[in-house]
Formats: C-alpha cells, sequence, structure tokens
C-alpha cells in the first residue's frame, strides 16, 4: 500500500494531504522533487509506479524480493537502487526482527519500498521536514533521512543483543550449563545483524562519493561514523559469542566427568556389595547340596562352624587384603 506521498519544493512541503501517483509523477516535471512510501506494495501498485516514473523492471523485480545484503546499483536515467536491511528487537521474544527498504533515487523523486515490521520511516519524514535546508538539497537529503534512522536503529539492536549475550556470560562462567540452543540462537542472530551492518559501510562509502550536494557530505560522514562503530561492535559480540560457546562447551564437558565419576563410585559400591554377599551365597550352595557324603559325615556345631563361618572368613580376609592394596597402589600411582 502506499503510505504517504509528497512534493517538495524550496524546502517544503507543498501540501497536507497524501498525492496520487499519477499527480506524484507529474509534479517531477514542475520542479521540486517526490518522496513516495510504500509498504509491501501489490504487483499492480508497482507496476503502477513503474510506469509512471519509468524505473527498470530488474529494479523493481529486485525491490520485491528480500536480500541479505545492503547494496547499491546504477540504473539508467540517472537512477539508483539502494537496498538497505533494517533491524528492531522484540523485547517480548527476546528476537531481532529484520526488515527491508529498497530507496529508488532519482533526480526528481524518491521512491521507498518497505519490506518487514521493522522498517518504519515515518519518523525520517517528519525530521526531515523540520529541516528545511536540508530539504532544499534535493533528494540526497532524502537519502541521507532514511540511512540516518536506520543506522539509528542499530543502536538499541546492539544493547539488547549486549544484554543476552552478558546473562549467558554469567551464566556459563559461574560454573553453571547455559542452554546450548540460546548460545546457537543468539550467535545466528549476531551474524544476521553483521550482515545487515558491515556491507552497508561499502554502500555508504559509494554514497558519499557519488554525492551531489557537497553540504550534505558532513551528514553521511556522520552516519558513516556511527555506522562503524555499531560494525565493530556486532564483530567484537560475534567473536565474544564463539568464546562462550566454547567455554559452554567446556563446562558441559566437566559436568559429564563428574557424573561419570559418580557413577563409577556408585557402581564400585555395588560390587563390594555383591562381592560381600558371594561368600555367603557360597555357604548356602554349599550346606544346601544333598551329597551323601555332606548328609552323613556334617553333624556335629563344629563342623559346622568350622566349614561354614571359615568359608565366609577365608574369602572376606582376601578380598579386604585386596582391596587395601588396591588402595594403596592408587595412592603411589597420585
Amino acid at each position: 500500500m502506499i503510505i504517504d506521498c509528497a512534493y517538495y519544493r524550496d524546502g517544503r512541503r507543498q501540501h497536507v494531504e497524501a498525492m496520487s501517483v499519477a499527480d506524484a509523477a507529474a509534479s517531477c516535471r514542475a520542479g521540486g522533487f517526490v518522496w513516495l512510501g510504500m509498504y509491501e506494495p501489490t504487483a499492480e501498485e508497482l507496476t503502477e509506479v513503474r510506469e509512471s516514473f519509468g524505473l527498470h523492471e530488474l529494479a523493481v523485480e529486485d525491490a520485491q524480493t528480500f536480500h541479505l545484503r545492503p547494496k547499491v546499483e546504477p540504473y539508467e536515467g540517472d537512477i539508483r537502487l539502494v537496498i538497505l536491511r533494517t533491524a528492531r528487537y522484540d523485547d517480548e521474544r527476546e528476537e531481532v526482527d529484520f526488515g527491508e527498504v529498497s530507496v529508488f533515487v532519482g533526480p526528481a523523486f524518491v521512491i521507498t519500498v518497505r519490506q518487514g515490521v521493522a522498517s518504519d520511516l515515518h519518523g525520517a519524514r517528519i525530521r526531515l521536514e523540520q529541516r528545511p535546508e536540508l530539504l532544499e538539497c534535493g533528494t540526497s537529503s532524502v537519502l541521507w533521512a532514511i540511512l540516518d534512522q536506520v543506522v539509528d536503529g542499530y543502536g538499541p539492536v546492539v544493547a539488547e543483543l549486549e544484554r543476552d549475550i552478558e546473562e549467558v556470560e554469567r551464566t556459563v562462567f559461574a560454573g553453571s550449563v547455559a542452554p546450548t540452543e540460546r548460545i546457537y540462537f543468539l550467535r545466528r542472530e549476531v551474524t544476521d545483524f553483521y550482515r545487515a551492518v558491515h556491507p552497508l559501510i561499502a554502500v555508504l562509502a559509494t554514497l558519499e562519493r557519488d554525492a551531489r550536494n557537497t553540504a550534505l557530505l558532513p551528514y553521511f560522514r556522520d552516519v558513516h561514523d556511527h555506522l562503524v562503530l555499531v560494525n565493530e561492535e556486532v564483530a567484537a559480540q560475534r567473536d565474544l559469542l564463539a568464546t562462550v560457546l566454547e567455554a559452554n562447551m567446556a563446562v558441559i564437558g566437566v559436568e559429564q566427568t563428574k557424573v561419570s565419576v559418580r557413577q563409577n563410585a556408585t557402581i564400585e559400591q555395588l560390587t563390594i556389595l555383591a562381592t560381600v554377599f558371594l561368600p555367603l551365597t557360597f555357604v548356602t550352595g554349599f550346606f544346601g547340596q544333598n551329597f551323601g557324603w555332606l548328609v552323613d559325615h556334617i553333624g556335629a556345631e563344629w563342623d559346622f562352624l568350622a566349614l561354614g563361618i571359615g568359608g565366609l572368613l577365608i574369602p572376606c580376609i582376601a578380598l579386604a587384603i585386596w582391596f587395601r592394596r588396591q588402595r594403596a597402589a592408587r595412592r603411589q600411582a597420585t
């Protein structure tokens, strides 16, 4: 849909209500420039805009698809297509929403095609309309206002991602195991954010070099400086998440080792218990036999004590001696 369409001349908006596409295209020939803003337009709306403003069909097709990286493409008629990636942090879901803005910049018009919820440009239009001295610079001033808002929108995202990373970092370096899925998800978000920020540096350098009005150069350089700072912070966050992931894997390894040690100790206790019951099993099995010699020759109490208790004590003493030697061997090894 068309959000707003305005005609600007001499640094002022010439009317309050939005214009139609046909009236906007006609106004371009009267001096000044037109700023047409669209949000997720239909194919019919884009076709009307393309025919009215003489846009290249490949450029319009490019504006209908999502891109992973910002870019700038020149077309005939002194028209440039600038692709920008926008970002917004959702506090409820604790996730980063990405959007896209395609900006067609010509000598007498600017057409913005927004995709995704994180691509609002209303604030950029309002701020620019309050700066008539910049509006007099033409369509390049609109491009600067859009870039300035997009880059300023990166700041809160960097801060919220930093908070999420610090939470995971505190958990890991406190000796606890952090959810590995959460770390991978954060790393993927930071990587996507880096893909939106880092290529924009080259785009801004190109736009600075091709700027037609030298009065706007300081403003473009200011946006460039902010973008470089954001890029450095995002790159540092990506490296930090790699370190946190390695530390978390180390903590998981330590926890698994502790579990193995506890399991080994439990198995050792069960083995000792089973070993104690082994002589008892021998005694009950021995006296439970119905052989004739056993029945005829064991009838006195002393025979029972000698064979039964003796058969129980001798293995226990042998086991005690064996366990003592094993413990002494372990102490010497450590």
